[in-house]
């Protein structure tokens, strides 16, 4: 493939629910431009886009693929996006690349979770949609009820259908133009007169069109009141207009099924998308800054060079960097400056992908998507410029993981590589995290939802590390809820050097959010300076540890009053066994209680689960903080005990028949019920004494 000018490129990410036909779609953009002789299969295995063995064994996507395909001149980079909602970091990644959003729709199902994901991030990103209303030769298909739902569920949206259905389900044969007042039958390649009963609903829909492209232009819409109608070229121009404004949002609306309708919609994608040129991208100084600069259209090969990663695909044979060139240009063996990591990358031959084939190139232009492959230093979501430059590309604002595992290395040769593995992992993918947990000394993957873990998990084997999964500990945390005090005296004379250390101490509950104080009421030398400093180091050392049940001390003042020294035997040690014995003996005199995280969670669900929803969540001990209604979905909000909603991404996904999403972030400590902290305690206890 030869290299293309920004002018000629279009990017568009290809987004929808999961089984709404994309990658299918994708198939048969690339049978119709000639790129394959044979359409592949999802179920078979053979599509282009699903190439990875995840992909071919689950018979769905499950992240970007890069599909570039040439027609009318023009090289359109597809981006082909999984629809299960797990993996919305792709998606975010695809659109931020791209110059528009195709959305696909299934003519059965409607829009669904996955079709309001899409347009959600389309619009965090400033980008057009187009709709493709897709599979309507199926058994209950609904071209107009379908573009009804979209109406309903998008009611701030225009939309417009630029092609419009022959016959549905079994009668589907080919689309009507609406803007050339033509039929297309079967692939569409040469136009054709419309039936005569449907002529009076074209003109219809082309009157629609017309008045949609007037209302984005000024001089558009005085010559469409003086004359009555507008070019082709004007009404698309027009069309691609009201697609980028923010006050219109128009929607361009295109029917598929198979091959028909397919060529109609790949010409649509060179007029009504803009080119790669015109789009525009904000930079920082760094992360942490503050003021943003936009680097404005046109983008040219002479601008600064600005190239934003937005997926790194990981196997035996190494790392591929994807990236998309914003400003500026990129030669093969080329020197680059990673903003990110303040680090310089050497680039090795660039590549330009389609699926997994690799095709090497000496240069790539601006507004282009390419590949490179055994960056050091580079991850998804970071920057290629120059030092000179030095400017972030900023990336999209994730979600928090939803869905966390604590992780067991198989081996013991599995235990060396993990940390290494998880990271490679986590860098390629920004909505999945690993960190080890101090409080429950676990080591926890978190991503969003149980398929996502589990293809993270199949990667790492692919990898060579073997990992099992458990449900994690809840990180509880300890406190006190009284003032309590205690003495202890630590005594040692078993021949050589003794030791001695008696301290008094008293705790006081203060706030968990507040660092642990200690302090000394110490006055004329009961204990001299340094062992009061030992003391504070044996009580600091009871923290982690806990006293309770083995976690975290959180919320505790202590503060040493008296004790006892010996001029020979007092030593440092002493003086820490003596401290760690009073805190603890304090400790469980002052109220001793169970602190459990609670999580502010936001579910979004169709209306009609609305009730069941609510029912469930109080079910969990949770309490509801508000519902609203947008867009014709129900927003529940509430706080959750995180040991009541660990699963609840399966359980939604089950209660409203996959259609539910959920957001949740940490909010604070509460305390635990008794009745359900003495069974953790009094297990912990006996872990002790087995």
């Amino acid at each position: 493939m030869k290299a293309y000018p920004s002018e000629q490129i279009r990017n568009v990410a290809i987004a929808g629910h999961q089984g709404s036909g994309k990658t299918t779609l994708v198939e048969t953009m690339l049978y119709l431009t000639g790129v394959t002789k044979r359409m592949g299969s999802v179920t078979d295995g053979t599509t282009v886009s699903d190439f990875d063995e995840e992909e071919r064994e689950r018979q769905i996507s499950i992240s970007n693929a890069v599909v570039p395909i040439v027609f009318s001149d023009c090289k359109i980079n597809l981006i082909d996006t999984p629809g299960f909602t797990d993996f919305q970091g792709e998606i975010q990644q695809a659109i931020r690349v791209s110059d528009a959003v195709l959305v696909v729709v299934d003519a059965v199902s409607g829009p669904e979770v996955g079709t309001e994901i899409a347009f959600q991030f389309a619009k965090n990103f400033n980008q057009p949609v187009l709709v493709c209303i897709n599979r309507v030769d199926r058994e209950n298909a609904d071209f107009n009820r379908t573009l009804q739902q979209l109406r309903e569920r998008f009611d701030d949206h225009k939309f417009i259908p630029i092609t419009l259905p022959i016959g549905e389900q079994e009668q589907f044969r080919g689309v009507l133009g609406a803007v050339t007042q033509k039929a297309y039958y079967g692939r569409g390649e040469t136009p054709d007169e419309p039936p005569a009963e449907m002529v009076e609903l074209l003109e219809e829909a082309h009157l629609a069109v017309v008045e949609a492209a007037a209302e984005a232009d000024d001089d558009y819409i005085e010559k469409y009141f003086s004359t009555g109608t507008l070019s082709i070229d004007e009404i698309r121009d027009g069309m691609r207009k009201a697609a980028r404004n923010a006050d219109l949002l128009t929607v361009p609306v295109f029917v598929t099924s198979g091959e028909i309708g397919v060529r109609t919609l790949l010409e649509a994608l060179t007029v009504y998308v803009q080119a790669a040129s015109g789009r525009r991208v904000g930079v920082k100084e760094s992360l942490d800054s503050e003021e943003i600069e936009f680097l404005n259209p046109p983008q040219r090969d002479d601008g600064p060079l600005a190239a934003y990663v937005f997926k790194s695909y990981t196997d035996k044979f190494g790392t591929i960097t994807y990236f998309r060139i914003f400003s500026g240009s990129l030669k093969s063996n080329a020197t680059v400056w990673n903003p990110n990591t303040q680090t310089e990358e050497r680039l090795t031959q660039l590549l330009l992908v389609r699926g997994k084939e690799q095709v090497p190139v000496d240069e790539l232009h601006a507004g282009d998507i390419g590949a490179v492959a055994k960056l050091k230093n580079t991850r998804t979501g970071d920057t290629l410029t120059t030092k000179d430059f030095n400017r972030i590309i900023l990336p999209p604002t994730f979600s928090q993981p939803v869905y966390a595992v604590a992780l067991h290395p198989k081996t013991q040769s599995d235990s060396t590589k993990m940390g290494s593995v998880l990271t490679m992992l986590t860098d390629a993918d920004q909505t999945l995290h690993w960190y080890n947990d101090p409080a429950t000394k676990e080591t926890i993957l978190a991503g969003m939802g149980s398929m996502h873990i589990d293809v993270a998990i199949k990667r790492a084997e692919r990898l060579g590390c073997g990992l099992e999964i458990s449900v994690p500990k809840v990180p509880y945390r300890e406190t006190i809820t009284k003032t309590a005090s205690a003495t202890y005296r630590h005594k040692k004379q078993s021949g050589g050097a003794g030791q001695f250390g008696e301290v008094s101490l008293r705790i006081e509950p203060i706030s968990p959010d507040e660092p642990f104080q200690f302090e000394s009421e110490i006055f004329g030398g009961a204990i001299s300076a340094p062992f009061v400093q030992s003391t504070e180091k044996g009580v600091r050392s009871v923290l982690e540890e806990g006293v309770l049940a083995g976690y975290p001390v959180v919320g505790v003042k202590a503060v040493v009053y008296d004790g006892k020294e010996h001029p020979v035997d007092s030593k440092d040690i002493a003086f820490q066994i003596a401290g760690r014995g009073a805190f603890r003996e304090a400790f469980m005199k002052a109220g001793p209680a169970l602190l459990e995280p609670i999580m502010t969670v936001e579910v979004i669900i169709p209306e009609a689960n609305m009730g069941d929803i609510i029912s469930d969540l109080t079910s969990r001990r949770g309490r509801i903080l508000g519902m609203d209604t947008i867009g014709g979905r129900s927003v529940v909000k509430a706080q959750v005990p995180l040991s009541e909603i660990q699963r609840y991404s399966n359980d939604l996904r089950s209660m409203t028949g996959g259609r539910g999403v959920f957001t949740m972030e940490f909010s604070g400590y509460e305390r635990l019920p008794s009745h359900l902290a003495e069974p953790i305690i009094a297990a912990h206890k006996t872990e002790n004494e087995g």
